[in-house]
C-alpha cells in the first residue's frame, strides 16, 4: 500500500563504497519553516554522517578518554591541595 505523503530527503554519497553506497536523511517537515537553506541541510547531513562514522572508528574512545583524563586531572589537583594543607599544618 502506498501512502500519499511527500517527504524531502538529503542523500549523502559515501566517500568509501566498500560497505555503504549512501546515507539517506529524511528532512523534518518543519525544517523549511525555520528558514533552513538547502545548502545548510546538506552540510548538516554530511557532518552527521562524518561524525557517526568517526564514532565507530575511535571517536567514541577519544571522547571517553577525554573524560577519564579530566577525572584524573581533578583527582591530581585534589591530591595536591590535600598535600599542601597537610604540609602547611
Amino acid at each position: 500500500m502506498v501512502k500519499g505523503v511527500s517527504r524531502r530527503v538529503v542523500v549523502v554519497e559515501s566517500p568509501d563504497e566498500k560497505l555503504f553506497e549512501q546515507a539517506i536523511f529524511i528532512v523534518r517537515n518543519d525544517a523549511a519553516h525555520d528558514g533552513v537553506t538547502s545548502r545548510a541541510l546538506v552540510e548538516e547531513a554530511r557532518r552527521v554522517a562524518r561524525d557517526y562514522a568517526d564514532g565507530e572508528t575511535g571517536g567514541r574512545f577519544r571522547r571517553r578518554m577525554r573524560g577519564v583524563l579530566w577525572a584524573l586531572l581533578g583527582a591530581a589537583l585534589c591530591g595536591l591541595a590535600w598535600l599542601a594543607v597537610t604540609m602547611g599544618a
